[in-house]
C-alpha cells in the first residue's frame, strides 16, 4: 500500500474503528452507518478527498446480516488518490445518514439508491424515487427483485413464438 494510503487507513482505524481490505492497489475501509458522516468530513477536510465520484450499493442476498453494503467511491485530485468506504446496512434497518450535507452531489446519487434499492438516507433534503415511476412497487436492483421472462427465439421455434408475442394493432 502507498505511503499517503497507510496514513489515511491509520487516521480512519484511530478515529472510527474502520477496519480495511486492499486488493490490487484498491483500499477499502468499512464504517459503522453511524459514523459516515464524520468520516465522510474527515476525508474531505484533512485529507484531501474533494470528489465523491460514485455512491452505489451492493446486495448480498439471500445474506441478511449485513445484507447491503453502501459504498462511497473517493477521490483525490490533489492527491491523485482514490479509496472507497462501505457501509454495512442490515436487511431490516435499511437507513444511512445522509451524505448530502459533505457532498452535494450525493443528493442525486442516493435518491437513486432509495429508488433502485430501498435504502432510506436519515435527513436527506429530497426524498423521492428519481429514475422509476412513483407507482413502482419495489426496487429492481435488489437480488430478490422478479425479473421479467421472455422465452428465446431462435430459428426452429420461430413460428411458435411469433404467435404468443404481442404486436401493437394496426
Amino acid at each position: 500500500m502507498e505511503k499517503s494510503l497507510e496514513l489515511i487507513v491509520k487516521d480512519l482505524q484511530d478515529k472510527f474503528g474502520a477496519t480495511y481490505e486492499e486488493f490490487r492497489g484498491e483500499v477499502q475501509c468499512m464504517v459503522k452507518s453511524e459514523q459516515i458522516v464524520e468520516a465522510l468530513t474527515t476525508l474531505r477536510d484533512a485529507h484531501q478527498f474533494e470528489l465523491l465520484s460514485a455512491q452505489t450499493a451492493v446486495d448480498y442476498y439471500p445474506q441478511t446480516s449485513p445484507r447491503f453494503h453502501v459504498i462511497y467511491q473517493l477521490t483525490s485530485l490533489a492527491k491523485n488518490l482514490s479509496v472507497q468506504v462501505r457501509v454495512p446496512v442490515n436487511g431490516d434497518q435499511l437507513k444511512v445518514p445522509t451524505a448530502a450535507g459533505v457532498y452535494k452531489v450525493a443528493v442525486w446519487r442516493e435518491r437513486e439508491l432509495l429508488d433502485m434499492f430501498g435504502i432510506e438516507f436519515e435527513g436527506h433534503p429530497d426524498p423521492r424515487r428519481i429514475l422509476m415511476p412513483e407507482d413502482t412497487e419495489g426496487h429492481p436492483l435488489r437480488r430478490d427483485f422478479p425479473l421479467g421472462y421472455e422465452e428465446p427465439q431462435f430459428s426452429f421455434n420461430f413460428e411458435e413464438i411469433d404467435l404468443r408475442k404481442p404486436y401493437a394493432k394496426e
